[in-house]
């Protein structure tokens, strides 16, 4: 195993224990967020906030940093623009997210927790990137 796996394999196992540990991987809980006019569920929303300060030491930590642990140099997006592929793309995610109560991370956690909930979202998410990517591959 190298050091890139094994340090992969530890920030997904701490991610899928948080979503887990959190509730976030129940799609009843994200959709009580989402329902802003009934039993709106506060909880996403502590997740979020509790989020911001660990995120932003990282930030100040990669800042003195020369180099992550396992790669030779940092891979940090730089800002896009606001295009017609990246706006309709977030609206059919939130549309997903809204009618699912899943996204990508809490639906694999969701395979181990409960994977006949969970199975139906993953295969068509992947049908949805396999189709994005055939598209992607005809009009480039």
């Amino acid at each position: 195993m190298t050091r890139s796996f094994i340090i992969a394999l530890i920030a997904g196992t701490l991610f899928g224990a948080g979503l887990a540990v959190s509730g976030m991987a129940d799609p009843t809980r994200v959709r009580g967020f989402l329902d802003l006019g009934g039993q709106w569920d506060p909880t996403l929303a502590f997740v979020m906030a509790g989020a911001i300060f660990p995120m932003a030491v990282a930030w100040l930590i990669q800042r003195r940093i020369e180099a992550p642990m396992a790669a030779s140099q940092f891979a940090v997006p730089a800002t896009g623009k606001l295009d017609r592929p990246l706006i309709t793309g977030s609206i059919l995610f939130g549309i997903g997210w809204g009618i699912a109560g899943l996204c990508p991370g809490p639906a694999i956690a969701g395979l181990a927790l409960s994977p006949s909930a969970a199975l139906i979202f993953v295969v068509a998410m992947i049908v949805g990137m396999t189709v994005h990517r055939s598209f992607n591959r005809s009009t480039a």
